[in-house]
Parts: structure tokens; sequence; C-alpha cells
């Protein structure tokens, strides 16, 4: 592969040589639940510039990292997705981002945020046990962002865009939900106060409280970081 920085036989190097520039895994970050826009990915990126997002995505494609389609009419547009090879990466980028969720402490007010980012990391380390037996769909209109959740048998899969016939809907604004996932408010604090409103069936609302409450995600990414300390 020519491109090389590092020139040492090394996996970690080799790793490196891939993802180690700036920006690279956050890319990887954006395209996890599924194919995204050029727009899309400047959105979520704040702080790139539109010709550093296009020579990282040209360095990820020629590498095999993510590949590019064009979507069929009426859409009729470009979209990145990752490779097989891309999803792997993904997967072995899970506990590093448990070890980086213990680190972020209070949002500072500089600090950027954007709603989905929460859910990716809500999907990642949700409860999975308390998944089990549970066959819904839970939206989140988040601002003027939507995604929802599909939750099936223990799987918890992230999707972009508004869902068909949930279960629950959470709505709220961005601000909010970005006090909810830092811990400075709780749901339920929101919504005494109107900042969050819950639509649905009260008992599913319960059961997407169980999967996906805060201190749960929190005690799943500490597992995993222990998990990964017990193997080495």
């Amino acid at each position: 592969m020519p491109g090389h920085r590092y020139q040492q036989y090394c996996g970690a190097a080799r790793a490196l040589d891939i993802v180690g520039d700036r920006w690279t895994l956050l890319i990887v970050r954006e395209l996890m639940p599924g194919p995204r826009r050029f727009t899309d990915l400047i959105d979520g990126l704040p702080g790139i510039s539109r010709n550093l997002l296009t020579e990282r995505l040209r360095t990820l494609e020629r590498d095999g990292v993510i590949a590019r389609h064009e979507l069929p009419p009426p859409a009729a547009r470009q979209v990145y997705e990752l490779t097989e090879d891309g999803r792997d990466l993904a997967a072995a980028m899970v506990p590093l981002v448990a070890w980086g969720a213990r680190r972020l402490g209070a949002r500072k007010p500089s600090e950027s945020f954007r709603a989905h980012w929460a859910a990716l990391a809500m999907a990642t380390f949700a409860d999975r046990e308390a998944a089990k037996g549970v066959s819904e769909t839970y939206q989140y209109l988040v601002g003027r962002t939507a995604f929802h959740f599909i939750v099936k048998a223990g799987s918890i899969q992230l999707h972009y865009g508004r869902a068909q016939n949930p279960a629950v809907t959470l709505t709220t604004d961005e601000e909010t939900w970005a006090d909810v996932a830092s811990g400075k408010t709780t749901a339920s604090s929101a919504a005494a106060v109107g900042a969050l409103k819950l639509a649905g069936d009260p008992r599913a609302a319960k059961r997407l409280a169980r999967i996906f409450s805060r201190s749960r995600v929190l005690a799943q990414a500490e597992g995993i970081i222990r998990a990964a300390r017990q193997q080495g």
C-alpha cells in the first residue's frame, strides 16, 4: 500500500497508517448507522473543511474502508458507506469509544454537539439484556434531527430519519438533549418542565427507559473496558 507514514511492519502502525489522520475515525463514526451524503458528513463533523473532508473520503475509499454509491432516482445522489472492512473497523473502535466516554465530563461551552452522537453511544452501549424479548421501534425527534432505534430480540439498530409506526416518540430540542446526554439533567426532569415529551405506549416507554438508561449505558461502556482489561 503506498503512502504509509510509519514504514513499520506492525499491526498498530499499519492501522494508524490508515486511520491515524485527524478526522478519519470520526468519519467512520458518522457512517456507522448507514450511508450518508457529503452534506450529512459536513453537518456531523463541525470544524472540518469541505476540501479536507473530500481528501479524507478519497483516502478511505482508496484504502477500502468506505465505498461510494449513486442513489437511484428520484434521489439521484451520491452517498458514502462503510465496506465490510470498514464495519470491522467500526467494531474495533467500540472499546476506544468506551474509554473516551469515561473522560467526557461536563460539556464545555466551546464544545459542539450533535444529537446523533449521543444516539450512537446509546446504540453501542445499550442494555441488550433488557432488550431481549422486545420487538419495538423508538423514534427520537431532536430539534431538526430525526433518528430511531429498531429493537428486535436483543439486537439494536440505529437508523437516521423518521420511523414507521414507532411504539414511542420522544421529542425535545437539541440543548435539552445535550443536557440529558451529559447528565446535567434527567429525561424525567426535562419532561416535568415540558422540555421533553413522550408519546406512545406507556409500557413501551418503560422498556425504552430500561434499555437506554444513561446509567446503564455508562455501565455497559465500563463493562467493555473491564472485559478488554481482563483479556489483556
